[in-house]
């Protein structure tokens, strides 16, 4: 049986913005190539009318196409309005609203869809909810993150997410701790399938690094971290960590709002010769920065399952991570790395020493991600589709 979808997310690669929700984008991939689902993808964007670089992050929004075809499936991406300050409580319904005509123009084409294959609770699971109700279709949610971490502090955002659970055919999360959450809010746990994110053991796997080190490293240890320059990222401790790793050096690759910052604390605290910021580092060049590093440092508050721990593992690199939600699902043995005992600077310090202390051997990391291939995921989506299939067909 191959399962027809509307793949439905904000989370999804564009031209302009290639490495953003690249994770739901490879869990499609792996999961179309095993022949149980074919899809198309509705991934609205936010509107903004200036394409100017010098509009920064929201210039992308204006350069990412209406539509466009990435590996093999059709994209579309109508515009959403997202409006200052009460934009978080009704952005739900500006996101139903703008999706409608893409679904439409999707099933009038003749694409007999059977199910919503939705991601992140909010807000595009509520909207995905909405969708689902308009046109008649089952949908399914993947929680993955702060949709469920962070949004259900909010109270409306939490009002509309226990909404969603009881609309939903089924729901999916991405780890255990998230899983929990959506019982601790009286979810039945029946109704939630863990589906953790798999790594692609082909695009990561040990390379030579030894350029990007020559560059970099100037004799020292390499540290590597990889995320949005946002502050929940945990980049910041990181950099004052290294006030306590004098044989450190810090590359940051990824882009956003927190650089100055970043750059600014580098300075102050004196270790601005020893970080370097590399800004967007396209994803197929990430392999090269990671067998490059000693460690990948994720210091983040707040992860759901973290694809950069998996991929520098897949490289035969181990990592620092801080001990939040799904993290300690992911870095599970010596060989993966080390858990930070305290989500701070200090906290950096020793788990990275204790991991210097006692290095695991390349061969053995890369063996443990290899335990975290697509194939798992992707058995265990079709049996949900094919369920949520069944089950909507059943009078």
């Amino acid at each position: 049986m191959t399962v027809r979808l509307i793949t439905y997310t904000t989370l999804y690669p564009n031209l302009a913005q290639p490495n953003h929700g690249v994770f739901v984008e490879n869990r499609l991939r792996h999961l179309v190539a095993t022949g149980a689902a074919e899809s198309h993808v509705v991934a609205p964007v936010p509107w903004f009318p200036f394409a100017s670089p010098a509009f920064g992050e929201y210039a992308k929004f204006a350069a990412a196409p209406r539509r466009e075809s990435r590996h093999g499936f059709d994209i579309d991406h109508p515009r959403y309005i997202v409006l200052p300050k009460i934009g978080q409580n009704v952005t739900p319904w500006f996101l139903y609203r703008a999706s409608i005509p893409a679904i439409e123009k999707q099933l009038s084409s003749g694409y007999d869809a059977q199910v919503i294959d939705a991601h992140f609770f909010y807000p595009d699971g509520v909207a995905a909810a909405l969708l689902a109700r308009r046109f008649g279709l089952p949908f399914v949610v993947t929680a993955r993150g702060s949709d469920l971490n962070l949004m259900l502090d909010y109270a409306l955002p939490r009002r509309m997410i226990r909404w969603v659970t009881g609309q939903a055919a089924a729901m999916i999360t991405v780890c255990q701790a998230l899983k929990d959450e959506l019982v601790d809010i009286g979810v039945a746990p029946e109704r939630v399938t863990v589906l953790r994110n798999g790594v692609d053991l082909e695009g990561f796997r040990p390379v030579d690094g030894s350029e990007v080190r020559a560059r970099h490293a100037g004799g020292g240890r390499l540290l590597l971290s990889v995320g949005l320059l946002i502050e929940r990222k945990g980049h910041h401790l990181i950099v004052e960590a290294l006030q306590q790793l004098p044989d450190c050096r810090l590359l940051i690759a990824g882009e956003g709002p927190e650089r100055g910052r970043l750059e600014a604390l580098a300075e102050r605290l004196g270790v601005a010769d020893r970080v370097t910021l590399l800004g967007r580092v396209p994803h197929s060049e990430l392999a090269a920065y990671y067998a490059a590093a000693d460690a990948l440092v994720l210091a983040s508050s707040r992860e759901g399952w973290a694809n950069v721990l998996l991929e520098a593992m897949a490289c035969g690199t181990p990592v620092v991570a801080s001990d939040v939600w799904g993290t300690p699902e992911v870095v599970a043995a010596p060989e993966a790395g080390r858990l930070m005992p305290t989500l701070d600077a200090d906290g950096v310090v020793a788990a990275a020493q204790a991991l210097f202390a006692d290095m695991p051997d390349p061969a053995a990391t890369r063996a443990y991600a290899e335990g975290f291939s697509w194939d798992d995921t992707s058995a265990g989506q079709r049996d949900l589709f094919e369920r949520v299939v069944a089950d909507w067909r059943t009078p």
